[in-house]
């Protein structure tokens, strides 16, 4: 390691050491966003088992570029969720609101879920969690339905999607 020090020891103000890079590279501070809110409860859920499948991780990574999360903060979330960093929300957060755009967000990680060939237990955990903390009305969630059905008739995968959206309501009913 190679650090610039002055006769006193310190480290001028405008002088850092690689060290106190490295970590700072390490440990950057997450801006608070509500996409970023949304991404890591839904991340929480997705580590309570300690394991997180492919197909976790595909949604994860949907769901992280429809909310704007950087790779570099998705790693730094993974830090927070398994305790080695602190998150930059309180449980009186601002971003636990319902928002505009969520249901969009909302409807492209379901998608995802239902273009799996095997949909586990744990994404539709996933799912249910992100559709309760975005606070996705009824009346919202038909019209997610509703499009996923009248894609179903132009789409090659279309038919496989509505077999698994049913069965989706089945286990995750409003």
């Amino acid at each position: 390691m190679f650090c610039i020090t002055m006769r006193n020891g310190g480290l001028r103000p405008s002088e850092r050491s690689f060290k106190d890079e490295a970590l700072s590279r390490r440990f950057m501070t997450l801006v608070p966003t509500r996409g970023l809110f949304l991404y890591l409860e839904t991340l929480r859920v997705a580590f309570d088992d300690k394991i997180v499948t492919d197909d976790e991780a595909q949604i994860l990574h949907i769901l992280a570029q429809a909310l704007g999360v950087a790779p570099a903060d998705t790693a730094e979330c993974r830090s927070i969720v398994a305790g080695d960093a602190s998150s930059p929300f309180d449980e009186d957060s601002e971003f636990a609101t319902h928002q505009m755009g969520d249901a969009t967000t909302y409807q492209s990680a379901l998608i995802a879920a239902l273009d799996d060939d095997i949909i586990s237990e744990d994404e539709w955990a996933m799912l249910d969690h992100l559709r309760r903390i975005i606070g996705l009305q009824e009346d919202q969630h038909a019209l997610i339905e509703e499009s996923i059905r009248a894609m179903a008739e132009v789409d090659a995968n279309g038919q496989r999607r509505v077999e698994r959206l049913e069965r989706y309501l089945t286990v995750c009913s409003f």
